[in-house]
């Protein structure tokens, strides 16, 4: 197999978020069996530092790279046109990661050739919202880095400790409700992610010290691979627990919002998380993680990938030269959506009641006064220090 040169590209390179690790992830595994992958955001943080450590190259400006890919893996829109526009001899596979968010959009270029989406959702939303041809559409669901989420002790007759390990989790009445579900069943809960406070720097350690775990996506299969008894759960819905007759279709809806329930009220959400701790089966929590461990491993995804590279770079060279004009459209196209987009920004920005009341304020002589006042005497507080400090790396 030819080794291949992949750009795969990101909306950020900060945090452990969804599309971050996954990058990430990937890339270890592409370097692993002999490619060349290199990682492009232009928001990139203490994540970007951590890949570099793996000896993965990661740049946050496309001018840094002096060898064009063989192909662009691309993740979010603005990012992926970004790449294609500086690379216009490379061919690219579009990968959509979520329902919801704008900038997840396939961007429709012409040398976007073939499209993965991560579950049955976003293969829904390439198809039927955006027009891409169902041919050119591949369904590669999550994986596990199986090297590192590690099997735990089997799983204790009656659960101890639970996690819910999700960034959209917040201190709320949810939350409180399934705490008292789970202590009616004596069962401490704990909960992890950006929006309670707790980031979580390494699952595959956290997860070890827990027996049941609501999380969702590849979070969940994470917690399955190490053999957690999972519930799917977001924010304030929640999902099944994880069993074998449900596995295959709760991995192609990615452990995500089709598995799920509406929105529930505190009092609902508690009654659930009860029910859920009520079906609790340590034997079968060993069986689907021994699935997971047999199917869904990194090992197995990256050949998947580069199958699918290898059918766009064919794709590519027998097609001759590019069409310059229908790429100018695209190109075209893209930015006038894009000026829509933050037009329509603005628009929310201004029409916001704290932004009226700011408008209001300054036109009171009195405040409008005293706040630029405010503003001036900060102002120049700021230059008298950076005057003081002199030249980076002077002494003053």
């Amino acid at each position: 197999m030819k080794s291949l040169r992949v750009l795969i590209t990101n909306f950020a390179l900060r945090e452990r978020t969804g599309t971050e690790v996954y990058a990430f992830d990937l890339a270890r595994g592409l370097l692993a069996q002999g490619h060349a992958p290199v990682l492009y955001s232009p928001r990139p943080g203490a994540l970007a530092e951590k890949i570099r450590r793996e000896t993965v190259p990661v740049v946050d400006d496309l001018d840094r790279l002096s060898a064009p890919p063989d192909i662009i893996h691309g993740q979010h829109a603005d990012e992926t046109v970004t790449a294609l526009l500086r690379f216009p001899s490379a061919p690219a596979v579009y990968v959509c990661h979520d329902w919801y968010f704008a900038n997840d959009a396939p961007p429709r270029f012409p040398r976007v050739l073939r499209y993965v989406a991560v579950d049955s959702a976003c293969r829904d939303k390439l198809v039927y919202e955006h027009g891409v041809p169902e041919e050119r559409v591949s369904v590669l669901t999550q994986f596990v880095d199986l090297e590192k989420f590690r099997p735990r002790a089997p799983l204790p007759a009656r659960p101890r400790r639970a996690l819910v390990l999700c960034n959209q989790t917040k201190e709320n009445a949810h939350l409180e409700a399934a705490r008292a579900a789970c202590r009616r069943a004596g069962i401490t809960l704990d909960a992890y992610g950006l929006g309670v406070g707790r980031p979580c720097e390494r699952p595959e350690v956290l997860l070890a010290d827990y027996d049941v775990v609501f999380a969702k996506a590849r979070t969940a299969l994470e917690a399955l691979a190490v053999g957690c008894w999972v519930v799917v759960y977001w924010w304030r819905r929640l999902g099944p627990p994880v069993t074998l007759s449900n596995f295959e279709q709760l991995r192609l809806d990615n452990f995500g919002m089709r598995a799920m329930t509406a929105e529930l009220t505190p009092e609902e959400f508690g009654r659930a998380v009860a029910e859920a701790l009520a079906r609790y089966d340590p034997a079968e929590a060993a069986r689907v993680s021994g699935r997971v461990r047999a199917e869904a491993g990194l090992d197995r995804l990256v050949p998947e990938f580069v199958s699918v590279y290898e059918t766009a770079i064919a794709e590519h060279a027998a097609a001759g030269p590019r069409d310059e004009e229908a790429e100018a459209r695209a190109s075209a196209s893209y930015l006038r959506a894009l000026t829509l987009s933050k037009g329509r920004q603005y628009d929310t920005l201004y029409d916001s009641a704290t932004f009226r009341v700011r408008e209001r304020l300054l036109r009171v002589p009195l405040l409008s006064r005293v706040a630029r006042a405010a503003a001036n005497a900060l102002g120049g507080a700021r230059d008298g220090a950076a005057k003081s400090k002199g030249p980076k790396g002077s002494k003053t």
